[in-house]
């Protein structure tokens, strides 16, 4: 059995091999030469201090013979012959939702609004050159939902809902690199994350499951409360007694359909704010106690940041960092704008982006006239409304100085920015609510005296930040997790109200996936 030992070195120490060996072996006070082998099981970043340290659990093989500890065999088999079962949304959710229902004997068949990585990316490109958005395949919607361009980050506290380790084990056999399995905060990066999609697209057709694109939900065929499968692109049909519905939190047209059909659904709080950048060097230097104008060590990453507070009776806290990365149009209709976060594998960008947000609820959505299931998703809308009328059009984001967004002040310049649409200077106070913009003001001053830097006028904020989790609840059964109204009809992560980012979003995907096997079953 190998040796599990807990060590801390230098971050120099932590990427010299045969130096970290030597560490080792005085560690376990064997000679370095008895040492066959080693595999990191954990790591982080304790930078609390000026002398930083890499913290790691390693498993040691002194004279023994190397042990896999990530060896994974899915059980993959053959399904084009077995029982259908429909899942709307190609996401994080409805992939892993697949993966799980053949190991289970099952056959997928994914319906996907938008179009496969190849093809999505020519709208992506002209979201981000021309300011054109097509509402089925952007930033949201398409192979791989929302998660293949937003960053890849895999870390999750959602540990109830199933198991991380085996979800970054679906990832790491489709191609990541063994760190994720042992970073605390693991990342693919946008750049290398669609051809992991991809590979388990491919897989799931390779079994006999299909993926369908260009294929959108727009009606439920129903027998009673009995659902028995969809109707596609308004005049075709699918079949199945069964329907995953990850369609991700996006996609509205889904839950006006519930509405419409009186299928009950829920207003739900959710989190609204902004998306703001700093120099990576700035928050290098916050973080990893340098000079802001040096660079930070070779053999440390690109720092991050978490920031939370609470003003006037409300949670103001960052979301989604990306340490190098890029601020992107996330917007899936014409008239209204949406901001989010991305970073490449290597992180290695100039800049640090990171949203930052207050929760919301069914008060402020009556505050602005908004009552029943769909009141959050419409208050959301009149926000990104107003974004969108504040930048002229064409995806410009209304954007504004970090000094000047506290003192309530259109900012004579803005600052180069990664967002490759444009900016146009614009008071933010006219685009958020009222109490989101006021807890946001204190929240930046609050911050600023925490993390030495932050609060500067070198930082710009663009608008608007509103996607961070579905404004609606889907209701499921604690037990069999179907909707109370329908049999056969399984709302599934972040769509439905029960996920929040990649990780989460893969885990219920499997967890639903396993209940529709046991309903099958029955």
């Amino acid at each position: 059995m190998p040796q599990k030992v807990d060590i801390r070195v230098s971050p120099q120490m932590a990427q010299d091999e045969e130096q970290f060996k030597k560490a080792l072996a005085q560690k376990l006070n064997v000679a370095p030469r008895r040492i066959n082998a080693y595999q990191i099981l954990r790591r982080s970043i304790d930078a609390r201090s000026r002398n930083i340290l890499v913290q790691m659990q390693v498993n040691v093989f002194v004279e023994e013979p190397f042990q896999d500890a990530y060896a994974f065999s899915p059980a993959l088999q053959k399904v084009e012959h077995a029982r259908p079962v429909i899942v709307a949304g190609a996401g994080p959710a409805g992939l892993f939702a697949g993966l799980q229902l053949i190991e289970k004997g099952l056959r997928p068949i994914i319906v996907e609004r938008g179009k496969d990585v190849r093809n999505r990316r020519r709208d992506l490109a002209a979201m981000n050159k021309q300011g054109i958005v097509n509402p089925e395949s952007n930033y949201c919607f398409g192979e791989g939902g929302a998660g293949t361009y937003s960053d890849g980050k895999l870390y999750t506290r959602s540990n109830k809902r199933g198991s991380i380790y085996r979800s970054l084990q679906w990832f790491h056999y489709f191609g990541a690199t063994e760190k994720i399995l042992y970073e605390a905060h693991p990342h693919i990066g946008t750049n290398k994350l669609p051809h992991i999609i991809v590979a388990m697209r491919e897989a799931i057709e390779a079994c006999g499951g299909l993926v369908l694109f260009d294929t959108k939900v727009t009606d439920l065929v129903l027998e009673g409360d009995t659902l028995k499968g969809v109707m596609v692109n308004e005049n075709e049909q699918i079949l199945a007694d069964a329907l995953i519905l990850a369609t991700g939190h996006s996609a509205r047209d889904i839950f006006e359909l519930l509405h419409r059909k009186n299928i009950s659904i829920e207003s739900k709080p959710f989190a609204l704010g902004v998306r703001i950048e700093h120099q990576q060097a700035l928050i290098d230097a916050t973080q990893y106690h340098c000079p802001v104008d040096q660079p930070r060590s070779e053999y440390l990453p690109p720092a991050s940041y978490g920031l939370v507070s609470q003003e006037l009776d409300r949670g103001v806290f960052s979301f989604c960092m990306c340490p190098g990365g890029i601020i992107a149009p996330a917007s899936t209709t014409e008239g209204e704008l949406v901001v989010n976060g991305w970073s490449p594998s290597k992180r290695d960008g100039t800049f640090a982006n990171s949203g930052m947000v207050v929760t919301v609820d069914e008060q402020d959505f009556a505050r602005y006239g908004f009552t029943g299931p769909l009141a959050g998703m419409q208050f959301q809308q009149m926000v990104e409304r107003k974004a969108w009328q504040a930048g002229g059009g064409k995806l410009v984001a209304p954007a504004q100085r970090m000094t000047d967004f506290v003192r309530n002040k259109v900012s004579n310049t803005l600052l180069d920015c990664s967002y490759l649409p444009g900016t146009n200077s614009a008071l933010m106070s006219e685009i958020l609510p009222e109490e989101v913009y006021n807890s946001m003001v204190k929240a930046f001053v609050s911050f600023g005296k925490k993390m030495k830097g932050y609060y500067t006028e070198n930082a710009m904020i663009l608008a608007t930040e509103s996607r961070t989790s579905s404004p609606v609840r889907i209701p499921r059964n604690e037990d069999s997790l179907q909707h109370p109204q329908i049999k056969g009809l399984f709302p599934c992560a972040e769509g439905a109200g029960y996920a929040g980012g990649i990780i989460s979003a893969a885990m219920d995907g499997e967890k639903v996936a396993g209940k529709v096997w046991e309903y099958y079953q029955d």
